[in-house]
C-alpha cells in the first residue's frame, strides 16, 4: 500500500484502540518503534487491515520471516481483541500476546485466535511466531 492510501492521521486507527491513526499505529508503520509487544501486535493487525505487506515483513523476526508475503485483497479485517499480554513491556526482551482477529471473506465471517511470540532486539519489537488457539 502506498502512503497515499493510508488513513488520514485523524481517522480512527484500524486496531480499534480508539486513538487516531496518526497517534497510534501510523507512526509505527512509518518506522517509530512500538513501545510494547501488544502495540506491535496492534500495528501488525492494522497493517493486515491496510494491506501493508512491507511493514509486516519489516516487523517479522528474520529467523521466521517469509521471503515474501502476499495478502488476500478479498479479506476484510473487522476487529481486533487483545485478550492478554504477558511480559512484552518497555523493559522486557520477550513477550506473548493472545488475540482474536475477526475478519470477513466472500465465504463469510471468521475468527483467528492466536498466542503470538515477540522479541525485542536493538529497541525494536519483532513478531517471531504464533500458535493458533482453537475453540
Amino acid at each position: 500500500m502506498s502512503s497515499d492510501a493510508r488513513p488520514a492521521d485523524a481517522a480512527p486507527c484500524p486496531c480499534g484502540l480508539g486513538s487516531p491513526y496518526g497517534e497510534c499505529c501510523g507512526p509505527i508503520h512509518l518506522g517509530a518503534p512500538a513501545p510494547t509487544a501488544a502495540q506491535l501486535m496492534r500495528s501488525r493487525y492494522s497493517a493486515f487491515a491496510l494491506g501493508e505487506a512491507d511493514y509486516l515483513l519489516r516487523s517479522w523476526h528474520e529467523s521466521t520471516r517469509p521471503a515474501e508475503l502476499e495478502l488476500d485483497a478479498a479479506t476484510r479485517w473487522l476487529r481486533l481483541i487483545i485478550e492478554s499480554a504477558e511480559h512484552g513491556g518497555p523493559f522486557d526482551t520477550e513477550g506473548h500476546v493472545t488475540f482474536t482477529a475477526i475478519g470477513r471473506t466472500p465465504e463469510g465471517r471468521f475468527e483467528q485466535r492466536e498466542r503470538s511470540r515477540f522479541v525485542r532486539e536493538a529497541g525494536n519489537w519483532l513478531y517471531v511466531d504464533g500458535t493458533e488457539i482453537s475453540g
